[in-house]
């Protein structure tokens, strides 16, 4: 890690000893180029800072900002740049330039290029006021995206764990019980009203011989709940049919054919196409299977 450390420090010691180098030879090609188009000697010694300069402010610029703001510093950078390595270019050309005897505002023979040049070389100092004030701004009102922790996907999956269905776990629940119902007899109005169908006989009840309290103690105590018997009558029968495996196929499909994949679980199913937990499985099996989905 020290190691490390020190190799980064030792690279980026050399970058700022090249790029002060760098900055030597071009200040006194844009030293010259500043006295020739008017600049005292004060001016000339501060030129080569504004154009250089703002160089390095939109490279640090480019390492912090992101996006939209990267790309106009990076703009920046390469434009003063340009200007830079045309200045630096004019200079080597005019060996005059080198010991300040060239007319005063002129930068070459030919007018249009002499008229460029002095607009390239008067209009840096201007841009380096105003790209310079933007890229300070930027930087100062930028806010790094935060970094999610990194426990963030294990409660993620502790979440979808927790919030698996009933279904989808090894022991399902067990089928709900019908019970049998025993249609009791509709009572017969006894009263004021007449009736127009006959009256079928009552049966003729025998009086029950008198059980002693001791044998009514021990009967109670012995007798278990006997389970009802009998023919389940229509009231108490469910509405829905039996269906079979193929019916339940058919509706399963129908019901999750717009559903992701994420969602195709046998507690979904058995929701939509209200079955029992078995066959939901057994259907989310067979619907996987059919998309080329891992089974469960």
């Amino acid at each position: 890690m020290n190691l490390h450390r020190k190799g980064r420090t030792a690279l980026v010691l050399a970058l700022v000893a090249v790029v002060g180098m760098a900055f030597r030879v071009s200040w006194n090609a844009l030293r010259d180029i500043a006295g020739a188009i008017g600049a005292d000697d004060t001016a000339a010694t501060l030129y080569p800072f504004v154009v250089d300069g703002l160089m390095a402010l939109a490279l640090i610029a480019t390492l912090v900002l992101a996006g939209r703001d990267r790309t106009f510093a990076l703009r920046v950078l390469a434009a003063y740049t340009i200007a830079s390595l045309v200045l630096n270019y004019v200079h080597g050309l005019v060996p005059e330039l080198h010991g300040r005897s060239v007319d005063w505002g002129r930068l070459a023979d030919w007018d249009p290029a002499n008229w460029a040049l002095v607009l390239l070389a008067t209009s840096l100092p201007v841009g380096s006021i105003y790209f310079g004030s933007d890229l300070v701004a930027k930087v100062l009102h930028h806010r790094p995206t935060p970094i999610a922790a990194p426990n963030a996907n294990a409660e993620e999956s502790t979440n979808t764990e927790m919030n698996r269905s009933r279904s989808d776990l090894a022991v399902s629940a067990p089928e709900p019980i019908t019970p049998n119902v025993t249609a009791l007899p509709r009572p017969v109005a006894v009263g004021f009203i007449k009736s127009t169908i006959p009256a079928k006989p009552l049966p003729s009840i025998e009086p029950t011989p008198a059980v002693p309290i001791e044998r009514r103690a021990v009967a109670t105590e012995s007798s278990r709940p006997r389970r009802a018997t009998g023919r389940v009558p229509e009231v108490a029968r469910t509405p829905r049919p039996k269906r079979t495996p193929d019916e339940l196929l058919d509706e399963a499909r129908k019901a999750t054919a717009d559903w992701p994949d994420t969602r195709l679980t046998a507690e979904g199913i058995r929701r939509e196409v209200r079955t029992s937990p078995a066959n939901a499985r057994t259907l989310r099996d067979t619907l996987r299977a059919e998309r080329g989905l891992q089974v469960v």
